[in-house]
């Protein structure tokens, strides 16, 4: 026995289905335009390094020019890696949809091929007999009726069925496409990553070959002495307005004594330490203010002790940094960081995470740059953290 849908059930199947084709066909477009984004997103590496050539007479101008071009892409690359996540996810769902289609047209198919079979079996003058069979006119006008309404059945199977074909052929070229954004995704960001790799390349061979420049010996010591004495006197300003504004701020700290944690967690290999050093090319002494903490770029960098942040930003020597507040006087800083979590006036606790590794700044390669003030003055880290 057939059980036959009424018109307006039967034309919601079809609207809804129609929607979803539209939908569809949205989404397959939507696609295509972030396939046609994807090429005038990624950095033109060769302008980037035209540009920079202007500014390579002046180092300091040179870093900060390069890092904020850095910054930008790094940026991109992230964009990127949310962009790869969220197609990721967005394929697994049109499979799941397409799932389903398939099995709706392979139920569809089936119901027709058996009415099909149904009307085959029944013979050719089937209606008429069955028309001829009538006891009254009341009787042929109601077979009539049922005849007209299996004929409309079977031609809303039909209609329906070449929908539910459409949406099925759609999804597979939804996914098609889907697939196509994301392995261009992934070419972008790959392609992001090498530019940004090139670019901090020639960062450090342009330090590199400022300070082995030894016709420029006294040049350079003296370039390397102000430079410290750059970050000194913002650190110290920094420390000052701290002092001034400690109650209104946050109210008087004290450090009770306790240990540092290590900031950079898993990477203990020491590149420099704290102290005066003899510079391999110049042969002079230098005062290097804080431990070197060498660690892959992108690596997290925890809060040695529970604090304040006092300042997070840039700075052409420092690169990304990061000062903290712990109370009676002491503090710590963290330079050359790739990426800054926390801003100035946060409290962090010991272990948290504040920024990531990075080379910014006055930097040759991935490192943390961590130092120790107390009554403003640099202090060995050795006396407040464990050497791993």
């Amino acid at each position: 026995m057939i059980l036959f849908m009424d018109n307006k059930a039967f034309a919601n199947r079809i609207s809804e289905l129609e929607a979803s084709i539209q939908e569809k066909q949205e989404a397959i477009d939507a696609a295509e335009d972030e396939k046609d984004a994807l090429s005038s997103s990624l950095s033109d590496v060769e302008a980037i390094k035209a540009e920079l050539e202007q500014s390579k007479a002046d180092l300091t101008s040179y870093v900060a020019q390069l890092d904020a071009q850095v910054a930008e892409i790094e940026a991109n690359i992230e964009s990127l890696t949310t962009q790869i996540a969220e197609k990721e996810e967005e394929i697994e769902e049109t499979k799941e949809e397409l799932a389903e289609a398939e099995a709706d047209e392979a139920e569809q198919y089936e119901a027709m091929k058996n009415r099909i079979q149904s009307l085959y079996e029944q013979g050719d003058t089937y209606y008429l007999e069955m028309l001829a069979s009538s006891g009254s006119f009341a009787d042929f006008l109601n077979k009539l009726d049922y005849i007209e309404q299996l004929s409309k059945y079977d031609n809303n199977m039909l209609i329906e069925y070449q929908g539910i074909v459409e949406y099925v052929s759609l999804c597979k070229e939804q996914l098609e496409v889907e697939q196509e954004v994301l392995n261009e995704t992934k070419e972008a960001a790959e392609a992001e990553q090498l530019v940004l790799e090139d670019l901090i390349s020639d960062k450090q061979e342009e330090i590199l070959a400022y300070e082995a420049d030894i016709s420029q010996k006294e040049v350079v010591i003296a370039a390397y002495e102000e430079e410290i004495a750059a970050q000194t006197a913002i650190i110290e300003e920094l420390e000052a307005s701290v002092a001034a504004d400690r109650e209104s701020l946050w109210g008087e700290r004290v450090y009770n004594g306790g240990l540092f944690c290590w900031p950079a967690p898993s990477y203990t290999r020491i590149s420099d330490d704290y102290g005066y050093r003899q510079h391999p090319i110049l042969n002079v002494q230098q005062f290097h203010t804080g431990v070197d903490m060498a660690a892959p770029g992108g690596t997290p960098i925890l809060a040695a002790y529970d604090g304040v942040v006092v300042q997070a930003a840039y700075n052409s020597s420092m690169g990304n940094y990061v000062m903290i507040d712990h109370g009676s006087e002491l503090y710590t800083i963290y330079m050359h960081a790739q990426k800054l979590m926390v801003s100035a006036g946060e409290e962090v606790s010991r272990g948290e995470q504040i920024a990531t590794v990075g080379t910014t700044g006055r930097s040759t390669g991935n490192h943390l740059h961590f130092s120790v003030r107390l009554n403003g003055s640099y202090v060995s880290p050795w006396g407040y953290i464990e050497k791993p």
